[in-house]
């Protein structure tokens, strides 16, 4: 404490007060006016009358932007499941993302919608309404079993409005039941609005303007993405064999923060039209190709660690900000499922929300890369390991993940053996699309294959 000595008024005399050090640098040589003190009450009364009005405001302003138990465009907390998983691997999986290492501020995804989480769903019953503004979002990684998964959901759910689906290409249209809007956003009922194969990315920051657009209104609407995950090793090897035969998905846009990656960020890995007939090792061996570490980078918000510019922070700092990324958003997603378990997938997405299928989900265990995964050279499995080491930890995740949704799910259904003895066999087909997708003679090009 100093002590301020201060002239009086009528400058005959001086006042002395204490004042804490810090308030001396504050005060500047000259006259101070010391005025009498206002009774308190005259002070409080237009405190009192701004707040009342700043909470009648807010209370108008918040029943009229969000009638509905949640506000459908707001970012919620990661969801308590995946914080009650805390470490994973070593790695957080909700670290603080504001600066980098090098103390740069990390660039927030702000035009990002996650959509309700799957905590929100259970906990809050948040059940997704068909007859609402709800929107269903597949965010569909390639070669992870999405194609069968997309047409099961135009296909061979049991609705009151089944999807209508046209026999001259893969599109069907999937109307609430008393009005033609969609409650489904996916490669078969809207196509691919916001690019092939879009990324959360991509998705979060697009869906809502396009529906917008495709709709020709304004909605507010509650959104619920899901997503199908794959052993990482089968999906490159799957991965590698679908880009052997021709497949590019060169038409990606890989948007990021208003602008596409540039050449300079993804260099082509090939010269030409395609890839067709590339060797295992020198698949491996190009940098820039996406097949590796794949599902997180698409799950993975990469806004925070600069898009696509590898510069913009250490290589091991990007990993780890990516991987804690990808963990956190597919914790928050309101469903997803692992190709490797087809019918603990099918029973977790019709309880969660209670929808049926009218078929039971195939399990395919041998697939062409499990016979490609068996002809390795021990260094090129080591090689392939480490090229999506982000994506082991993150399946390693995802797999304690969905079984502890199971066995949650399964403690709360008193039926639950007949139910899960019995997925897919309904009584009654209410409104399943009947259509043969395999006589279709419109199929897409090789570069939009699964």
């Amino acid at each position: 404490m100093k002590k301020v000595m201060i002239p009086s008024l009528d400058m005959k005399k001086s006042i002395s007060v204490k004042v804490d050090s810090d308030l001396t640098l504050l005060l500047s040589s000259g006259v101070y006016e010391i005025k009498k003190m206002e009774p308190r009450w005259r002070l409080r009364r237009p405190i009192i009358i701004v707040c009342l009005f700043l909470t009648i405001a807010g209370i108008i302003g918040f029943g009229y932007y969000c009638p509905d138990q949640v506000c459908a465009l707001s970012r919620r907390d990661v969801t308590s499941s995946a914080a009650g998983l805390g470490m994973a691997g070593g790695v957080e999986l909700t670290p603080g993302f504001e600066h980098d290492n090098l103390g740069k501020p990390v660039q927030q995804n702000l035009l990002a919608n996650p959509g309700l989480s799957y905590e929100e769903v259970l906990n809050d019953d948040f059940q997704f309404d068909m007859n609402a503004h709800d929107v269903m979002v597949f965010l569909h990684i390639q070669k992870t079993g999405g194609t069968s998964f997309g047409k099961h959901l135009v296909r061979d759910l049991d609705l009151k409005r089944p999807c209508t689906c046209q026999r001259k290409k893969k599109r069907c249209y999937c109307f609430r039941p008393h009005r033609n809007e969609n409650w489904l956003f996916s490669r078969y009922s809207t196509g691919w609005k916001c690019g092939l194969h879009a990324d959360w990315t991509e998705l979060t920051g697009c869906v809502d303007q396009e529906l917008d657009k495709n709709e020709g209104e304004t909605a507010k609407r509650r959104y619920f993405y899901i997503t199908l995950l794959r052993e990482p090793i089968a999906r490159y090897l799957s991965e590698f064999r679908h880009v052997q035969r021709g497949a590019t998905w060169k038409n990606a846009r890989h948007w990021c923060l208003g602008r596409h990656a540039t050449s300079d960020e993804l260099p082509p890995c090939y010269n030409g039209a395609n890839w067709n007939g590339v060797a295992l090792d020198e698949f491996a061996g190009c940098e820039s190709n996406l097949a590796a570490n794949r599902q997180t980078r698409m799950l993975a918000d990469l806004a925070l660690v600069g898009c696509y510019n590898k510069t913009y922070m250490p290589a091991a700092e990007r990993d780890r900000i990516m991987l804690a990324s990808a963990k956190r958003n597919l914790a928050a997603m309101s469903y997803f499922g692992l190709t490797e378990y087809q019918k603990i997938s099918q029973y977790i997405f019709e309880e969660t929300f209670n929808l049926r299928f009218a078929i039971p989900f195939e399990q395919h265990n041998t697939t062409v890369s499990t016979v490609t995964m068996n002809s390795l050279a021990p260094t090129q499995r080591a090689r392939i390991d480490q090229l999506n080491a982000l994506d082991l930890e993150l399946y390693a995740f995802a797999k304690k993940l969905m079984f502890q949704r199971f066995e949650r799910l399964k403690a709360k259904d008193n039926d639950f053996e007949v139910r899960f003895a019995h997925l897919g066999n309904l009584g009654v087909r209410n409104g399943v699309t009947e259509f043969n997708w395999d006589s279709n003679i419109d199929d897409m090009p090789s570069n939009e294959h699964h």
